[in-house]
Protein backbone atom coordinates (compact mmCIF):
# COMPACT_ATOMS: atom_id res chain seq x y z
CA UNK A 1 0.00 0.00 0.00
CA UNK A 2 1.37 3.41 -0.87
CA UNK A 3 1.86 6.25 1.41
CA UNK A 4 -0.48 9.67 0.44
CA UNK A 5 1.91 12.96 0.11
CA UNK A 6 0.99 16.36 0.00
CA UNK A 7 1.48 19.78 0.18
CA UNK A 8 0.19 22.97 2.48
CA UNK A 9 0.42 25.83 0.87
CA UNK A 10 -0.59 29.15 2.05
CA UNK A 11 -0.31 32.61 -0.33
CA UNK A 12 -2.16 35.87 0.26
CA UNK A 13 -3.84 34.28 3.21
CA UNK A 14 -5.73 31.86 1.26
CA UNK A 15 -5.31 27.79 1.65
CA UNK A 16 -4.68 25.98 -1.94
CA UNK A 17 -7.38 23.09 -2.23
CA UNK A 18 -8.81 20.58 -4.43
CA UNK A 19 -12.73 20.72 -4.46
CA UNK A 20 -14.28 17.53 -5.14
CA UNK A 21 -17.20 16.31 -5.61
CA UNK A 22 -17.21 12.06 -5.60
CA UNK A 23 -20.22 9.96 -4.94
CA UNK A 24 -22.13 11.99 -3.67
CA UNK A 25 -19.92 14.25 -1.37
CA UNK A 26 -18.57 17.65 -1.81
CA UNK A 27 -15.66 18.11 0.34
CA UNK A 28 -12.18 19.68 -0.12
CA UNK A 29 -9.08 18.34 0.06
CA UNK A 30 -4.91 19.06 0.30
CA UNK A 31 -3.82 18.68 -2.98
CA UNK A 32 -1.67 15.14 -3.25
CA UNK A 33 -1.12 11.43 -4.24
CA UNK A 34 0.26 8.49 -3.84
CA UNK A 35 4.21 8.12 -3.91
CA UNK A 36 5.68 6.22 -6.34
CA UNK A 37 8.22 3.38 -6.05
CA UNK A 38 11.85 4.62 -5.91
CA UNK A 39 10.55 8.18 -4.88
CA UNK A 40 10.46 10.18 -1.35
CA UNK A 41 7.65 11.59 0.56
CA UNK A 42 8.88 15.24 -1.01
CA UNK A 43 9.53 14.02 -4.37
CA UNK A 44 6.19 12.81 -4.49
CA UNK A 45 4.42 15.69 -2.56
CA UNK A 46 6.60 18.29 -5.46
CA UNK A 47 5.57 15.91 -8.41
CA UNK A 48 1.55 16.34 -7.12
CA UNK A 49 1.92 19.70 -6.78
CA UNK A 50 2.62 20.01 -10.55
CA UNK A 51 0.12 17.98 -11.51
CA UNK A 52 -2.85 18.66 -10.04
CA UNK A 53 -2.05 22.63 -9.38
CA UNK A 54 0.69 23.43 -12.55
CA UNK A 55 3.41 24.98 -10.03
CA UNK A 56 6.46 24.13 -8.91
CA UNK A 57 6.97 24.07 -5.16
CA UNK A 58 9.95 23.55 -2.96
CA UNK A 59 9.62 21.88 0.25
CA UNK A 60 9.29 24.10 3.51
CA UNK A 61 9.14 21.71 6.23
CA UNK A 62 7.49 18.58 6.61
CA UNK A 63 4.00 19.78 8.83
CA UNK A 64 2.28 16.61 9.68
CA UNK A 65 1.96 12.90 9.48
CA UNK A 66 -1.46 11.34 9.61
CA UNK A 67 -1.42 7.52 10.45
CA UNK A 68 -4.41 5.90 9.37
CA UNK A 69 -5.56 2.61 10.93
CA UNK A 70 -5.94 -0.19 8.09
CA UNK A 71 -5.57 3.04 5.40
CA UNK A 72 -2.35 4.04 3.67
CA UNK A 73 -0.64 6.59 5.55
CA UNK A 74 -0.42 10.31 5.03
CA UNK A 75 2.50 12.85 5.18
CA UNK A 76 2.06 16.39 4.57
CA UNK A 77 4.44 19.19 3.87
CA UNK A 78 4.24 22.86 4.15
CA UNK A 79 5.49 24.74 0.96
CA UNK A 80 6.46 28.12 -0.83
CA UNK A 81 5.40 28.47 -4.65
CA UNK A 82 8.26 28.84 -6.84
CA UNK A 83 6.66 29.56 -10.55
CA UNK A 84 3.34 28.35 -12.47
CA UNK A 85 0.07 29.15 -13.09
CA UNK A 86 -1.90 27.87 -10.20
CA UNK A 87 -4.99 26.14 -11.79
CA UNK A 88 -3.14 24.78 -14.92
CA UNK A 89 -2.66 21.18 -14.12
CA UNK A 90 -2.19 18.26 -16.46
CA UNK A 91 -2.20 15.10 -14.07
CA UNK A 92 -4.49 12.32 -15.22
CA UNK A 93 -7.00 13.82 -12.81
CA UNK A 94 -8.03 16.47 -15.54
CA UNK A 95 -8.41 13.55 -17.99
CA UNK A 96 -11.42 12.51 -19.39
CA UNK A 97 -14.26 12.74 -16.74
CA UNK A 98 -15.35 9.46 -14.67
CA UNK A 99 -18.07 9.75 -12.36
CA UNK A 100 -16.43 7.08 -9.89
CA UNK A 101 -13.55 9.57 -9.37
CA UNK A 102 -15.82 12.70 -9.15
CA UNK A 103 -14.66 15.99 -10.09
CA UNK A 104 -11.20 18.17 -9.64
CA UNK A 105 -10.86 21.63 -9.16
CA UNK A 106 -8.11 23.42 -7.95
CA UNK A 107 -9.17 26.56 -5.68
CA UNK A 108 -7.99 29.08 -2.70
CA UNK A 109 -10.26 29.17 0.28
CA UNK A 110 -9.21 31.65 2.51
CA UNK A 111 -7.78 31.06 6.29
CA UNK A 112 -10.55 31.58 8.32
CA UNK A 113 -13.05 29.49 6.33
CA UNK A 114 -11.11 26.44 6.12
CA UNK A 115 -12.77 24.82 9.97
CA UNK A 116 -15.79 26.03 8.84
CA UNK A 117 -16.15 23.85 5.06
CA UNK A 118 -15.57 20.08 4.72
CA UNK A 119 -11.78 20.36 4.48
CA UNK A 120 -10.08 17.19 4.52
CA UNK A 121 -8.50 15.68 6.63
CA UNK A 122 -10.53 17.87 8.93
CA UNK A 123 -7.33 17.53 11.92
CA UNK A 124 -4.66 18.63 9.30
CA UNK A 125 -7.21 21.66 8.36
CA UNK A 126 -7.40 22.15 12.30
CA UNK A 127 -3.24 22.00 12.94
CA UNK A 128 -3.17 24.61 9.20
CA UNK A 129 -5.29 27.03 11.07
CA UNK A 130 -3.71 26.74 14.55
CA UNK A 131 -0.22 26.80 12.67
CA UNK A 132 -0.83 30.24 10.82
CA UNK A 133 -1.46 32.02 14.29
CA UNK A 134 1.05 30.19 16.66
CA UNK A 135 3.65 29.02 13.72
CA UNK A 136 4.58 25.62 12.66
CA UNK A 137 7.05 24.45 15.44
CA UNK A 138 7.94 20.60 15.18
CA UNK A 139 6.43 17.86 12.64
CA UNK A 140 2.80 16.74 14.13
CA UNK A 141 2.09 13.10 14.65
CA UNK A 142 -2.20 12.79 13.95
CA UNK A 143 -3.61 9.48 14.44
CA UNK A 144 -6.92 9.65 12.52
CA UNK A 145 -9.85 7.63 13.72
CA UNK A 146 -11.11 5.11 10.70
CA UNK A 147 -14.85 4.72 10.81
CA UNK A 148 -15.46 1.29 10.09
CA UNK A 149 -19.24 -0.07 8.77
Amino acid sequence: MRNRAGIILIHEGRLALIERHRQGRHYFAFPGGGVDQGETDEQAAVREAEEELGIRVEIVQKAATILREGKRDQVYFVVNWMSGDFGTGTGEEYGEYNPMHGTYNPVWMPLDEILKKNVVPKALAELTFKSQHEGWGKSAVIHEEVNRK
